[in-house]
């Protein structure tokens, strides 16, 4: 079944080959989700056409009958071939997927599959303030709204019957935690806003969920934020929402009851775990384009609906039909996240900075101003002295180091990854102080003593080059705790990959190797 599935994409490699070519590669990922395919032939036919085809429905079948012989879902694979017919298969489970990225081409083993990284917001200061929130005041707020938008449009608007005590006793029970008084009264109103398949979209462009969809989508996207691979997670950040220490610094949290929908992947939620200056049941805006952080919106459900009063008594509403869209007072916010040089005057709100081809070396001590900097990435830029990030809270550090020099960084209370690139050798003692250290890729960098990394006992994810793999390995010297590795080298095959994921402890004993030729016009 191997043999049969396979042929036919070694027929498609060859059939698109370009003249003069000596061999041809191809590093797939397929499976259920659907297919990848990255590779080329040698020479290739110019630097960005790899002249490679991608047989999406062949790579599907080999993947499908891998799934049924060996269980595995999805695979990682590599085809070989050469003008000869001459073809080689190797393929194994995902657990070792071919990555590309800052550190370039290489391969990725994960050994421990469901460990995940803590968010930093797990381990904030609870908030211990009251609520803000009032039922009375919200319920009478509510009924004023609905009364405003019904003189606006010419009509009151349908909305459900309201939820009976027992329902929302029942939601809460499957919730595992009490909905906001306030949120809770406004449903002893109407369950949501929906009537059949119209909503009215009375939270500024948002539905209100009924109950029942209200749990559903906290079971479905409670928890964790989404995982997406340790080659983009192991020096991922989440943003503070503004105002600072308001909302816990997660891309998802249990405590967050979605209560509506922009029916995009985002929801308005009440906050039922707030950060120290929290308020329980403020507002937040969590979801598909907040993996990165929350963002804050009100104390309450109470206040929210004195501000819908508000715009609409100033007019700042427009009549579109059946529907009323709320117009927010424009503003110009600081910017938390800045793609550039550093500016003259550096915003207090600077969260995160992608410094990239800076001419001459980067003077990082400007950056002392941005208080809450959790993100410092020099893209093909150096400097010379990293002495400012000792003051502040950075958690991703991306930098190259022209003097090596990472005693600044010592003790560092926040550094949670490192990607290092040096152009002097570097003495990586000072990484053994670091607490929270889970990360660090020294694929780009000349280190004196790399039996340092034994004694990183809480590093989760190591980047190195294939030599440097290999010296430590012969030492013994790799950190004991790790979930996942890459080896940082464009020119491995699978086959290196699966020798060298072997000796981290992973079993690769049920890889499979298929050859065979191809008849050729000339054979």
């Amino acid at each position: 079944m191997v043999e049969r599935t396979l042929r036919p994409i070694v027929e498609a490699i060859v059939a698109s080959a370009p003249d003069g070519w000596t061999h041809a590669v191809l590093h797939g990922r397929a499976g259920r989700g659907g297919t990848s395919a990255t590779g080329g032939y040698t020479p290739r036919k110019d630097r960005w056409n790899t002249g490679l085809p991608n047989p999406y429905r062949e790579l599907m079948a080999l993947a499908g009958t891998l799934r049924e012989d060996r269980g595995w879902e999805p695979v990682s694979l590599e085809i070989q071939c050469r003008p000869s017919g001459e073809y080689r298969l190797v393929a194994f489970n995902d657990a070792i997927t071919r990555v590309t990225g800052m550190g370039g081409t290489g391969f990725q083993a994960v050994l421990d599959p469901g460990h995940r990284l803590p968010q930093p917001g797990l381990r904030q200061e609870p908030g211990t303030a009251a609520p803000a929130g009032d039922p009375e005041p919200a319920k009478a707020r509510f009924r004023t709204y609905l009364e405003r938008r019904a003189a606006i449009l010419g009509h009151p608007e349908e909305l459900p019957p309201p939820a009976t005590a027992a329902a929302i006793d029942e939601a809460e029970r499957r919730l595992g935690r009490r909905l906001p008084p306030d949120l809770r009264a406004l449903y002893t109103i109407a369950d949501g806003d929906g009537v059949g398949y119209e909503h009215r979209y009375l939270f500024q462009g948002n539905a209100w969920l009924p109950l029942e969809s209200l749990v559903a989508e906290h079971t479905e996207g409670a928890g964790e934020r989404p995982w997406y691979g340790w080659d983009l997670e192991w020096d991922a950040v989440v943003f503070d929402a503004t105002p600072a220490d308001t909302v816990r610094r997660c891309g998802g949290h249990a405590g967050w009851l979605p209560f509506a929908t922009s029916e995009d992947g985002n929801h308005l939620a009440v906050d039922t775990a707030p950060a120290r200056d929290g308020r329980p049941g403020q507002i937040i805006r969590t979801g598909r384009d907040y993996d990165h952080g929350p963002g804050y919106v009100a104390d309450s459900v109470t206040s929210l609906l004195g501000h819908y009063l508000e715009l609409l008594d100033q007019g700042a509403y427009e009549k579109h039909g059946d529907h009323i869209a709320l117009l927010e007072p424009a503003c110009d916010p600081a910017p938390r996240e800045i793609i550039g040089d550093i500016p003259d005057e550096v915003p207090a709100t600077l969260q995160a900075i992608h410094i990239n081809d800076a001419t001459g070396h980067v003077d990082l001590a400007p950056l002392t101003a941005a208080p809450h900097l959790r993100r410092l990435h020099l893209n093909r830029s150096a400097t010379t002295d990293l002495t400012p990030v000792r003051d502040l809270p950075v958690e991703s550090l991306r930098v190259t180091l022209d003097t090596g020099d990472l005693t600044p960084l010592a003790g560092h209370p926040h550094l949670a990854s490192l990607d290092l690139t040096t152009a002097a050798p570097a003495d990586l003692t000072p990484l053994r102080t670091i607490p929270h250290l889970r990360g660090l890729d020294l694929s780009r960098a000349d280190v004196l003593d790399p039996a340092v990394l034994a004694d990183l006992t809480e590093l989760r994810y190591l980047s190195l080059t294939g030599p440097r793999w290999t010296a430590l390995l012969d030492k013994g010297g790799v950190p004991p705790a790790l979930a996942a590795a890459c080896l940082a080298d464009a020119d491995a095959t699978l086959d290196d990959a699966l020798a060298w994921a072997a000796r981290l402890d992973l079993d690769t004993e049920n890889a499979l190797r298929a050859t065979g030729t191809l008849k050729t016009v000339d054979g």
